[in-house]
């Protein structure tokens, strides 16, 4: 069995961090599993209640473990990896091996304001799409996501069905606009009342803002924004030393 090491220097909240961690990624401690109470892993650890709680603490701030008042500290749902490509929500959770599914908020035709018309590189007052929809995977919901496509490029898009379909799918089959590139802004956030409601988040919950301009052939197809949960998402991407001159 693991154990505390006394004389390491690495301080023992993290070394038990360490330990936890191991147990749940080998599934010694599965998802959704309760952990060991404070009390339990002080005497088995040797370790003070403050000690314990720092490492339990750091894990929840993590998104490792999570809280229930009154029940105790459970291992948390792996979040999942922002794809920080040019990819749609429906074949990106198909690919993670899930469901992906959506629900209509909102669909209607907008003038574009001097913002959305300078976005989308059109005239102010040019008519734009506008649709709004909660984004699902399994069921869960994961995501609101507000899209902004100039009738231009898609005249008849409001006749067409949504539900559990890929609008950039949609967009490629009917009207041949494939998005070959893009530009993503991300925020960190609080929910708005609404928001936090549909996505099943406490009131002034965390999540990701992300504005997403898409391309095709150079023209901007598309304005995406996109309120994501924080609690389930975690944002990954490759680190690389810039090239020296000289």
């Amino acid at each position: 069995m693991a154990h505390i090491d006394p004389d390491s220097p690495v301080p023992k909240y993290f070394q038990l961090r360490e330990i936890l961690l191991d147990l749940i990624d080998s599934n010694e401690l599965s998802i959704g599993a309760a952990i060991p109470s404070e009390r339990e892993l002080c005497q088995r650890f040797g370790l003070s209640r403050m000690t314990v709680r720092q490492a339990v603490d750091h894990l929840v701030s993590e998104g490792r473990l999570h809280r229930v008042p009154g029940k105790g500290t459970f291992v948390a749902r792996p979040k999942i990896e922002l794809a920080l490509q040019l990819t749609s929500f429906t074949n990106d959770m198909r690919a993670r091996g899930l469901e992906p599914g959506s629900r209509d908020l909102d669909r209607r035709i907008v003038r574009a304001s001097a913002h959305l018309a300078k976005e989308l590189g059109i005239q102010p007052g040019e008519e734009v799409h506008f649709i709004e929809r909660l984004r699902t995977a399994d069921g869960e919901p994961l995501s609101i996501e507000r899209a902004h496509i100039p009738v231009s490029l898609a005249p008849d898009l409001a006749d067409h069905d949504l539900t559990g379909r890929s609008l950039y799918q949609l967009l490629e089959q009917r009207y041949g606009i494939v998005m070959d590139a893009g530009e993503l802004t991300i925020d960190g956030g609080l929910a708005d009342p609404s928001d936090a409601d549909l996505l099943k988040l406490p009131r002034g919950g965390a999540v990701l803002l992300l504005q997403r301009r898409s391309f095709a052939g150079g023209v901007c197809a598309e304005l995406g924004v996109s309120t994501y949960r924080a609690d389930r998402y975690q944002l990954r991407t490759m680190l690389e030393i810039p090239t020296r001159r000289g």
